[in-house]
C-alpha cells in the first residue's frame, strides 16, 4: 500500500488522535535523510527528537539488530543475558558509576530515578524525607510521576493532583536553597531544558546544586534523557561542569532508535530498591541492549562525541549568520553541540515556520513557545548541517516577503 492519501486516512480512522502529524508517510531513511511512500526526499534535522544517534540504516545498527534478533528476542529478567551483561559493564565503565538498570524510555527512567531516590531514605534512615525539588519549564515524562516533576503546567492540565513535588525556577540557586529540608530527597534538574526550549544552565548552577545536595545530605539527579550520549560534545552534558550526580536517567540516543532507557547511579544506592520493589518486563532484553552496544561501539570507533563538538559549533556558527539576516524574525539562537534552537520573534507563526520547513522538505521540532529545535544525528555532514540553515533562511525569506509575518 504506497497511497500516500490512503495511508493517512487510515491513522487518522484508527489512531487515537494525541498526536497532530503532518499528512505523509515515511518509509525509508539513510544517514540524515528520509523518504516519504510517494519518493519526496527530506533532510532530517531533527532525529527522532534526539534519538537516532547514528542516523537512519547505519549498517552496523542493521546488523547488530538483525544477527540478534536471529538468536535470541526476549527472555526477561529472571535470567541474565548475554547482551545486557555486556551493555551494562561497558556503560558503567565508561561513566564512572557502579550500577545500572535497564528501562524501555526516557519516562521510565525518570519514574526509576525517583523511586530510587525515595526509597533510599524511605526504606532506611527517614521515612518522611520523599519531597522532590524540581524546576519551572522541565519537562521529564508524561506518566503520572514524571508529570509530577515535570514543571510545565501544560502537561499536567487535568491529570489531578501531583504531589510531592516543588518547582522553584531554572537557575535560581536561592530559590533552591529556600526550599530545601528534612523532607527533600532528590533536586532534579536537566542540564539543558530540551522541551523548555533548549535553555543551558546558567555558569556555575550545576556545581551549586551538587553543593546544596552534599550540605543537606539529599541526592542530585541528572534528567539527561536528551542530553546524554554524546549529543552535547560529551558523553553527558553535567560533565561540561564537572559535576557527578548520584543518579543520571538516559534513553533516547542510548539505542539510536531502537527503544531503551537507563538509570545509573552510585554504589551507595546500589541497595535501595531490593528485589519485588521495582521492574520493567521488556527492560534489558538483549534486542534492545545489542543495538545500544552497537551505538557505543560506533560512537567510540567513528569518535562522534568530539565530533559533535565540532559540528555543533558549526552549527552554531551558521544559525548566528542566519539571525543577523533575519533580525525581525530570529530573537535568538542558542546551543551546545549538536542541540541547537533558534527562537524565533513572537511576531512570527512558529507552527508556520514549521509547516513551510516540511514542505520544503526540511524536518526540524518545536521546542518551548517559539523555538526551532535543531537535533541531528551525530553523524550528520557539515554539508547537511549548512543545507538545512539555508532551507529555513529560504523559509523565513518568502513568509517575510509574503508578509505574513
Amino acid at each position: 500500500m504506497t497511497d500516500q492519501a490512503a495511508l493517512v486516512d487510515l491513522g487518522q480512522r484508527h489512531l487515537y488522535p494525541n498526536y497532530q502529524q503532518s499528512p505523509f508517510v515515511l518509509c525509508r531513511g539513510q544517514g540524515s535523510q528520509l523518504w516519504d511512500v510517494q519518493g519526496k526526499r527530506y533532510l532530517d534535522l531533527c532525529a527522532g527528537i534526539a534519538v537516532n544517534t547514528l542516523g537512519h540504516a547505519h549498517p552496523r545498527l542493521v546488523a547488530a539488530i538483525c544477527e540478534q534478533a536471529a538468536k535470541l528476542i526476549h527472555v526477561s529478567n529472571y535470567f541474565y543475558n548475554e547482551p545486557n551483561l555486556e551493555l551494562a559493564a561497558r556503560l558503567t565503565e565508561m561513566s564512572g558509576y557502579s550500577r545500572v538498570f535497564f528501562c524501555n524510555s526516557g519516562t521510565e527512567a525518570i519514574e526509576m530515578s525517583l523511586k530510587l531516590a525515595r526509597k533510599h531514605f524511605t526504606a532506611k534512615t527517614n521515612p518522611d524525607r520523599y519531597r522532590i525539588i524540581a524546576f519551572s519549564n522541565s519537562f521529564h515524562g508524561r506518566t503520572l510521576g514524571a508529570l509530577a516533576v515535570t514543571g510545565q503546567e501544560k502537561y499536567r492540565d487535568g491529570f489531578g493532583p501531583l504531589a510531592g513535588v516543588t518547582h522553584v525556577p531554572y537557575g535560581d540557586v536561592e530559590a533552591v536553597r529556600a526550599q530545601m529540608g528534612a523532607d527533600v530527597a532528590g533536586i532534579l534538574v536537566e542540564p539543558i531544558q530540551g522541551e523548555g526550549g533548549i535553555i543551558t544552565a546558567p555558569e556555575g548552577f550545576l556545581r551549586s546544586l551538587r553543593r546544596i545536595a552534599d550540605e543537606q545530605g539529599a541526592l542530585l539527579l541528572a534528567d539527561e534523557v536528551q542530553t546524554g550520549v554524546g549529543r552535547t560534545g560529551r558523553f553527558f552534558a553535567c560533565e561540561h561542569s564537572g559535576v557527578v550526580p548520584d543518579i543520571v536517567a538516559l534513553a533516547k540516543g542510548l539505542g539510536g532508535g531502537f527503544p531503551i532507557g537507563a538509570v545509573l547511579c552510585t554504589e551507595a544506592l546500589a541497595l535501595a530498591l531490593p528485589p519485588g520493589s521495582h521492574g520493567t518486563t521488556f527492560g534489558g532484553n538483549p534486542l534492545a541492549s545489542r543495538a545500544a552496544l552497537a551505538v557505543l561501539q560506533v560512537l567510540d570507533e567513528e569518535k562522534l562525541v568530539a565530533a559533535s563538538q565540532i559540528k555543533g559549533a558549526w552549527l552554531g556558527q551558521l544559525l548566528t549568520e542566519l539571525a543577523a539576516r533575519f533580525p525581525g524574525q530570529i530573537a535568538a539562537t542558542r546551543g551546545l553541540g549538536l542541540l541547537w534552537a533558534v527562537e524565533l520573534d513572537p511576531s512570527v507563526d512558529v507552527n508556520l515556520v514549521l509547516q513551510q520547513c516540511k514542505n520544503a522538505g526540511l524536518l526540524l521540532t518545536r521546542a518551548g513557545s517559539h523555538a526551532l529545535r535543531f537535533s541531528p544525528a551525530l553523524t550528520v555532514l557539515p554539508s547537511e548541517l549548512e543545507e538545512g540553515v539555508q532551507l529555513l533562511g529560504k523559509v523565513l525569506e518568502a513568509i517575510v516577503s509574503c508578509g505574513i509575518c
